[in-house]
């Protein structure tokens, strides 16, 4: 195995034995999905910065799952050189699916293998909240001035093979027509799951009322979010009466509730959980 590398200058501490031993230090490292999209690296990487600000720990790194760089094994290695023996993991993904139960735990294995004596602590993605549902009423007022009570509104989540993100995203839309009593609430999905885009777009364009608009579930800027704008503005040419929201990016619910996942993760004094 591969040994923490020592660093020049490293502050130790004595035991009552007398054996010096290095000084704990905390640090967090972020990892973000990663894109080709240059603007979706710097919007995650602005949101990030602003969650840490609310974040006593000056260690941190910021990586990416895939596409992007630095990795994972980068971030973490970044830290350790840094003078890292704790560090809290942070998902920094809306809900739980593949990429929190099993690849970014597969790396952090890796990574226990490779500097053993570093503590990994794992926090929890955004998940459901109250907060993350009130960004998304803020976002409706931004686009409409009518009355929710007679719009169809239409929650679109990325998707995902995992049961849980359905659930989670019927969950925010139960809260979203809790908070907004807009007419209809209709959900979809991007990828892997149904209904479609252009599945819940037909149910909701299809519904009476004084037009959709269509809410995002989106963290980031990307492709998708370009996909959907361009057909927003294919439909507005056919004469629809429909409006998309700005998705979630860094509105101070979003940083406050990526902020709160943090300050969770550095309590956690567990060891990180790895599933065989």
């Amino acid at each position: 195995m591969v040994r923490i590398p020592s660093t020049a200058g490293r502050k130790s501490v004595s035991s009552s034995s007398g054996v010096r031993r290095r000084k704990s230090m905390q640090a967090v490292l972020y990892v973000s999905h990663g894109s080709r999209v240059e603007e979706t690296r710097s919007e995650a990487v602005a949101c990030i910065e602003k969650a840490q600000a609310h974040v006593n720990v000056p260690l941190s790194q910021i990586c990416y799952l895939e596409i992007a760089s630095p990795n994972v094994a980068d971030g973490v290695k970044e830290l350790v050189q840094k003078g890292a023996t704790e560090i809290a993991v942070i998902p920094v993904l809306l809900l739980s699916a593949g990429h929190y139960y099993k690849d970014l735990p597969e790396e952090i294995k890796q990574m226990q293998e490779r500097f053993p004596s570093v503590t990994f602590t794992y926090g929890k993605p955004l998940g459901v909240q109250e907060r993350l549902v009130d960004v998304l009423v803020d976002r409706l007022k931004a686009v409409t001035d009518t009355e929710p009570t007679s719009l169809n509104l239409l929650l679109v989540g990325r998707g995902s093979r995992s049961p849980e993100t359905k659930r989670d995203i019927e969950s925010i839309a139960h809260m979203l027509k809790s908070k907004t009593n807009a007419s209809n609430v209709d959900v979809c999905y991007l990828a892997a799951c149904g209904p479609t885009f252009e599945e819940g777009l037909t149910t909701s364009l299809s519904r009476e009322g004084e037009g959709t608009v269509v809410v995002p579930y989106l963290w980031f800027t990307g492709l998708l979010i370009h996909s959907m704008q361009d057909r927003m503005e294919e439909l507005k040419r056919e004469g629809y009466s429909i409006e998309m929201t700005h998705y979630l990016q860094d509105h101070p619910g979003i940083v406050e509730a990526l902020a709160g996942r943090v300050k969770e993760a550095l309590q956690n004094k567990e060891s990180f959980p790895v599933r065989s």
